[in-house]
């Protein structure tokens, strides 16, 4: 829309502006004309067309900018895209999405203002690389919606970088109607209550995707609708693990065991290394086992495949079919992190490792008194252990084989962990997760218009 064409306008033009009932504006004008009063109302008339015209075009066009970061963060703002989509094409609307995030995301069809994929972490000392990097984006965001206000904010996830975004927009663009879609975990393992409450202040609606999470915002006074997690709508499109075995050529014999050491930086040192000395002893333990591992981030290959020679595994390093490499897998060893939520949705057994670094560590425990119930997302969804988790000194290249070969040769013990998959199932949310989450903002941009 051209702004100086709107500010061409006189006061009674704006007012019809933002009038809904500008059609009917119009109309009540030309009723007037054919009682005697043309020539007084000729140019008014042809202002009124100009704004009928105006305020159509306005109805069939939206911006939405959407902000998050980390791989699983690009992942869901893909998803959510997609959904926004179809919902427009639906509505009749012209869609421009512009915002944070990575590939996914892009390729989906959003305008990328700053690659947020690779900024992140886990812990104290490690977010120390990721200051002033976020402090950047940050910088471009605020700059870009200062500049091109959108009809809607949506940050997903992201607690530090979004709350910086969010606070921004409370203080200096406070019409903007902002809503959080997949909250920080706050209702987990919040040390302080100050970020609960600022994330209930800078939304005006938030989108639960656990039911934990939908309570424990409701009850600190946010707007909240649960809507399920995303995952389940992922899920639909995932081959079957007969068609993924085939897909990459894995014979009947071999035992398959998937590897997800990383998707920051920080794992990389950290749990990448437990992860594959483990991954060493049960190759030594079983001959007829291969590893696959997805590749999270282009920018870890090389890493990876160094580590991959280092420990001499038989393993094949792929990119653009974690899917596949997930559904065809007899087990895996992993990260704590969505591709969890995955896993379980796929009926795959798995181990669960993660590690800080020590002095993270040392601070969380006895500076902060942090603790947590769970981390994994099967055992938060439940709030009890579906999956083993080894976390910081438990997650120990022998503790990880350890539960790595009682899942692999225990029938009843992989039968357990699979009822506690299909208990946790049932609260993730019906099919239509994404579509419900566009459906809840478009519908908060029809209200912020109407009002």
């Amino acid at each position: 829309m051209n702004e100086a064409y709107i500010n061409s306008f006189g006061p009674e033009e704006l007012v019809l502006l933002n009038r809904e009932d500008a059609k009917d504006t119009k109309e009540e004008v030309e009723e007037v004309e054919e009682v005697g009063c043309v020539s007084h109302h000729l140019e008014v008339t042809q202002r009124v067309f100009r704004l009928t015209h105006l305020t159509t075009d306005i109805e069939e066009f939206m911006k939405i900018f959407i902000s998050t970061g980390e791989v699983s963060g690009d992942l869901q703002g893909a998803l959510l895209i997609a959904a926004l989509k179809r919902h427009a094409v639906a509505a009749g609307l012209e869609l421009e999405i512009t915002g944070l995030g990575g590939h996914r995301m892009a390729e989906a069809g959003a305008t990328i203002l700053g690659d947020t994929s690779g900024i992140g972490s886990m812990g104290i000392i490690e977010s120390v690389p990721y200051i002033w990097p976020t402090i950047k984006v940050q910088q471009k965001a605020k700059q870009y919606l200062k500049n091109f206000p959108p009809d809607a904010v949506v940050l997903i996830d992201y607690l530090t970088p979004n709350l910086g975004i969010g606070s921004y927009i409370r203080r200096c663009l406070p019409d903007l109607p902002v809503v959080w879609y997949i909250a920080p975990q706050e209702w987990v393992w919040s040390i302080s209550p100050r970020n609960t409450d600022l994330i209930v202040n800078v939304c005006d609606k938030l989108l639960a995707i656990f039911p934990e999470e939908a309570c424990y915002f409701r009850e600190k006074g946010a707007e909240v609708s649960w809507v399920g997690h995303p995952l389940v709508d992922r899920m639909q499109s995932a081959p079957s693990r007969e068609v993924a075995r085939k897909t990459l050529g894995i014979v009947p014999e071999q035992v398959s065991i998937a590897l997800i050491p990383a998707s920051r930086h920080q794992e990389l040192k950290y749990l990448m290394p437990v992860i594959f000395e483990a991954a060493q002893i049960i190759q030594a333990k079983l001959p007829e086992v291969h590893f696959w591992i997805p590749l999270a981030n282009q920018a870890f290959r090389s890493k990876i495949a160094q580590a991959i020679e280092n420990y001499g595994l038989r393993a094949t390093l792929l990119e653009n079919q974690t899917l596949e490499i997930l559904a065809a897998a007899d087990l895996a060893l992993t990260k704590s992190g969505t591709v969890n939520l995955e896993l379980a949705l796929l009926d795959v057994p798995q181990v669960v490792a993660y590690r800080v670094s020590p002095i993270t560590a040392i601070i969380a425990r006895h500076v902060l008194k942090f603790s947590i119930p769970f981390m994994s997302p099967p055992n938060l969804v439940q709030m009890k252990p579906i999956v083993p988790e080894l976390l910081q000194d438990d997650a120990t290249a022998e503790n990880i084989v350890n539960h790595a070969l009682e899942l692999l040769q225990n029938a009843d013990r992989r039968q357990q962990m699979k009822a506690g998959y299909r208990e946790m199932r049932e609260s993730l949310g019906d099919v239509g997760v994404c579509d419900r989450a566009a459906a809840e903002i478009m519908k908060n941009v029809k209200l912020n218009r109407a009002n």
